[in-house]
């Protein structure tokens, strides 16, 4: 398993943000178009200042997201940076992304949501149009490639995010705070489906993010029941800094189709449900639960080892107890900027930490494409399943290696 090798298979990433994979040199430029003050502006000294190979906790992980999402306020601006990781994720192999984030950190006076989404699809089609219209894919010798969009709410906000948070504060301020955060996530999954709908955009998929301990996604119900009365895919960081019930509460309260992060799924000790008399037995019934219903879970392993300090190797990590239990598991990038990673090398990884056989190896990488909320027809997603699996096996062939990677 070369990294050659690695990049030549089909890949897909499911859980990328938009913001988090900003191409360094077009940061420096865009900030100097938009007057934002970087701490260097230099690539050395940004990854040196801002964008390490290691964090001290989550809230500096988070910290060069502020300059992100500074200078993505226009739609060209949005458009360039959503076409440069398409552009990055085609040139190594990956055919299928689903690029998340929030609009509303973009929106102002001057730039509405349909507008943010438009830009942002415009630029995703206009790599995909590049690719697809090549001579390699018009023969059959590649695959075509295709995307989706993500949108996502916000767990809990201040003023601070944004015009649109600020607005939404001082509209509801009276509200209680966990209301308030409810009705901000209805609002944009309301905007999201309305622009899928009028637009015809791919948007695919509704996610929440942000910090989890104190703020359930149970706060969140009504707009998950708006984006599954509306066949709206859904997905929910969960089990990112928080134990199985997180989980639980995603599955059963918003009705996740797949899991970001999922890596406290097993952790037994982080069970505090009083009415749970055997977390053990509870966290077993929750790993078959998902492994039957093909819950997807979205690893992102070089993430979580940079915010989780307790977990200091990927053989430690869940990921391979995921694997052996038959979890569906994909392998995603989070943040290609602020973890300084690609698909490749996080399937360089995976095999460097965790002993796969080609059947386990397989079943990780079409388990991106067959997970993935792809905006096809079924019967049309199935076909393009199919030819992945041909293209997987001409690259590693057919034969199974007993094993891949290290056995720690």
């Amino acid at each position: 398993m070369t990294a050659e090798l690695l990049r030549r298979i089909p890949k897909t990433d499911l859980h990328v943000h938009l913001d988090g994979s900003v191409r360094i040199p077009t940061l420096i430029e865009l900030a100097r178009a938009s007057r934002v003050e970087l701490p260097s502006e230099t690539e050395e000294g940004l990854c040196e200042l801002v964008f390490k190979d290691s964090y001290e906790n989550l809230a500096e992980y988070l910290r060069g997201f502020a300059y992100t999402t500074a200078v993505l306020r226009t739609p060209e601006h949005l458009e360039r940076v959503a076409f440069e990781l398409a552009e990055d994720n085609i040139a190594e192999g990956v055919r299928y992304i689903e690029v998340r984030f929030a609009p509303q950190l973009h929106y102002h006076s001057g730039l509405h949501m349909r507008e943010v989404l438009a830009a942002v699809n415009r630029g995703l089609e206009r790599a995909a149009r590049r690719h697809n219209e090549s001579a390699a894919v018009r023969s059959g010798e590649d695959l075509a490639f295709h995307y989706g969009i993500i949108v996502c709410a916000l767990r809990a906000f201040t003023r601070h995010y944004g015009p649109y948070f600020a607005a939404l504060l001082d509209l509801l301020g009276a509200a209680p705070r966990k209301e308030v955060f409810g009705i901000a996530s209805l609002e944009v999954v309301r905007t999201a489906v309305a622009i899928r709908d009028r637009d015809g955009l791919p948007i695919v998929g509704f996610d929440l993010a942000g910090e989890e301990a104190g703020y359930p996604a149970q706060d969140h119900r009504e707009a998950y029941q708006y984006a599954h009365r509306h066949f709206l895919k859904k997905t929910v960081h969960a089990g990112e800094a928080y134990g199985p019930e997180s989980i639980f509460q995603a599955i059963t309260d918003c009705h996740a189709n797949r899991i970001g992060h999922g890596t406290f799924l097993f952790a037994v000790d982080m069970v505090r449900g009083p009415g749970i008399a055997d977390p053990a037995r509870y966290v077993e019934q929750l790993a078959e639960y998902m492994a039957s219903q093909r819950i997807t879970i979205e690893v992102c392993l070089t993430s979580n080892l940079q915010t989780t300090p307790s977990i200091r190797s990927v053989a430690e990590h869940p990921v391979r107890q995921m694997i052996e239990r038959g979890l569906s598991v994909t392998i995603c990038t989070d943040n290609r900027l602020v973890s300084h990673t690609t698909v490749t090398r996080e399937l360089e990884r995976l095999v460097e930490g965790v002993p796969l056989d080609g059947r386990q190896f397989r079943n990780v990488i079409v388990a991106g494409f067959k997970g993935a909320f792809m905006p096809l027809r079924y019967v049309d997603k199935r076909r393009y399943v199919h030819r992945v699996i041909e293209r997987l096996n001409e690259c590693i062939g057919r034969a199974e290696p007993e094993t891949t990677g290290r056995t720690p």
